[in-house]
């Protein structure tokens, strides 16, 4: 399978992808914390592939308010606690946020707040897989692996989510 990246400019900043095959595996920031180790970028490759191609599109109409979930076929690798936990991830509403500490007590132990933060952190596909949508235990704002400026920039264009002269704000 071919593993390849591309990167694209966004409101976020500079973004990297990351494929393999037909699948998007990572969504990076500059400065990103947890980056995965040289192999996992592959070969470079330009915006033209075909998934790199949805990803940016996806991105774009979610970034100016027209989309809120996401079609490009995904595959996040770690053990099998982190992909339980971006699993769950997956499952937030566009609009809605949970914090570390709920998702810790629907794993079964709510003693997991912090096992589940460092999931959430380590989470390749950011953006797609919402982990911005989890916050602290009252509702304040916690690390981003891309920054607290954009997660609170995320968070902000999903909230609150009702259409307004044909855009989400």
């Amino acid at each position: 399978m071919s593993i390849r990246h591309t990167t694209m400019d966004s409101p976020l900043g500079q973004l990297t992808l990351t494929a393999r095959g037909e699948f998007l595996t990572g969504i990076f920031y500059e400065g990103h914390w947890h980056m995965p180790p040289p192999d996992y970028f592959g070969v470079p490759v330009g915006l033209q592939d075909p998934v790199f191609n949805v990803t940016r599109v996806e991105l774009e109409e979610y970034l100016d308010g027209h989309r809120t979930d996401f079609d490009v076929p995904l595959e996040a690798r770690g053990n099998p606690f982190q992909e339980k936990v971006w699993s769950r991830l997956q499952t937030i509403p566009f609009g809605e946020t949970v914090s570390y500490g709920e998702l810790a007590a629907e794993l079964g132990d709510p003693h997991l707040a912090q096992a589940v933060g460092s999931a959430v952190g380590r989470n390749p596909i950011s953006i797609i897989i919402p982990c911005h949508r989890v916050v602290g235990r009252k509702g304040q704002l916690t690390g981003y692996a891309g920054g607290l400026p954009n997660k609170r920039l995320l968070l902000e264009l999903e909230e609150p989510a009702t259409v307004r002269e044909g855009k989400l704000f």
